[in-house]
């Protein structure tokens, strides 16, 4: 049977996020990530996925954050599969989280 992951809305991450109850990991382009990303999120791509998955707590809830939720989904799908318990794609990712929360985004 393959891990699967679960969708998850920006209204209801907020939560999670929020109260640090997630790890976040964004999947976009340093640059994307830079100029703006969800607060306390941290950058994830092929240069520190394995340092990552070792390093993660698997047992905390993981959001994967992509620009609109789309690629986020095969990145999460795989996180899922590596011993993350609970795996969530940010339907509209980064772009929607921007606009609905606003308060909750930070640039480096």
């Amino acid at each position: 049977m393959m891990v699967q992951f679960q969708h998850l809305s920006a209204q209801d991450a907020r939560p999670m996020i929020e109260n640090q109850q997630a790890t976040v990991a964004d999947t976009r382009d340093v640059m994307s990530y830079t100029s703006g990303h969800i607060s306390g999120a941290q950058p994830l791509d092929n240069s520190n996925l394995s340092e990552f998955i070792a390093n993660t707590d698997k047992s905390k809830p993981l959001i994967v954050c992509c620009y609109h939720g789309n690629s986020s989904q095969g990145a999460a799908q795989y996180l899922a599969s590596q011993g993350f318990e609970q795996v969530y794609s940010l339907d509209g990712g980064y772009e929607l989280w921007k606009i609905t929360h606003p308060d909750l985004c930070e640039s480096s």
